[in-house]
């Protein structure tokens, strides 16, 4: 009974956080270092608050031992637990099917990676413990790091009302979210040419502004800049997750080391489809009449 209305209680509190940084008011009489300060708040709020799927499941990837809980293997562990965290979200109206739907694709499309770049040819990395989830070698955990990604994107455009000025042709982005997958694939057969898709995304997102409400009045920043940050971000991630032993390099095997810094960029680029998939998928769901 108690346990019940714990959690009755936290879903309560998140949805009436979410209804009030959706609508936190007019605060005309903010001005100077008060509204910067008081901004700032709600900015950090806002991104704890997208960051929620993330925050949980990696909180999750370094509590839960090596050796496993209870006699089960670590990475079996973590798929519960994903799991149980994606299903309260929806259960909890944190987020909706539709969410949902977008964010299962990301797994598809990570996991999917991941088993190309773990297989005997091509070894980029590996998951060295033995786990009864595992997929062609993979840990279907591992879908869920790109998931949480998704999750990020998506809980952030809603709760800062995104909208993006000057967005390239849907078309031309999804040919470039196209390339940049293909090209983690066939960079290891016909060259790398993320610099050149990188190029080629400059080009296409040069005009894009990000227009996001942290409280009450718009502010913006040059989209391409958020794609090189959130890159950063989930590079200092990768470094935290392999010092923990979740996956490893090759060069990490013997002892660990900071993660080559390019995989910022490939982070990066990694961001530009993500925001592809999600721009697409609402302009998708924009231009669908279903008459009632």
């Amino acid at each position: 009974m108690t346990t019940r209305l714990l959690s009755q209680l936290s879903i309560l509190r998140l949805s009436d956080l979410d209804d009030h940084l959706l609508n936190p008011g007019e605060r005309r009489r903010l001005r100077g270092p008060s509204r910067f300060l008081i901004e700032f708040l709600y900015f950090g709020i806002k991104e704890a608050r997208a960051c929620l799927f993330v925050g949980l499941f990696f909180a999750a990837v370094f509590a839960v031992p090596r050796a496993g809980i209870g006699g089960l293997p670590r990475y079996d562990v973590l798929l519960i637990i994903a799991l149980a965290i994606q299903g309260w979200m929806v259960w909890a109206k944190l987020e909706t099917l539709d969410e949902l739907k977008a964010i299962t694709l990301f797994h598809v499309i990570g996991f999917a990676l991941e088993v190309f770049k773990t297989s005997s040819g091509i070894k980029s990395w590996a998951y060295p413990d033995f786990a009864y989830t595992k997929l062609f070698g993979v840990p279907l955990f591992s879908g869920f790091m790109y998931a949480a990604v998704g999750s990020y994107i998506i809980q952030a455009w809603r709760l800062f009302q995104l909208r993006v000025i000057q967005h390239p042709p849907h078309w031309m982005a999804a040919v470039i979210a196209l390339l940049i997958y293909a090209n983690f694939f066939s960079h290891h057969y016909i060259g790398d040419y993320r610099w050149y898709l990188a190029a080629c995304a400059l080009g296409l997102y040069a005009r894009s502004t990000v227009i996001f409400r942290p409280l009450d009045r718009d502010r913006k920043m040059p989209l391409l800049l958020s794609f090189v940050l959130i890159g950063f971000f989930i590079w200092l991630a990768e470094n935290i997750s392999t010092f923990f032993g979740i996956w490893k390099y090759p060069n990490q095997m013997g002892a660990w080391s900071t993660v080559h810094l390019g995989k910022w960029s490939s982070w990066s680029l990694l961001i530009v489809m993500t925001f592809t998939i999600v721009a697409n998928l609402k302009h998708i769901k924009k231009q669908i009449h279903v008459p009632a």
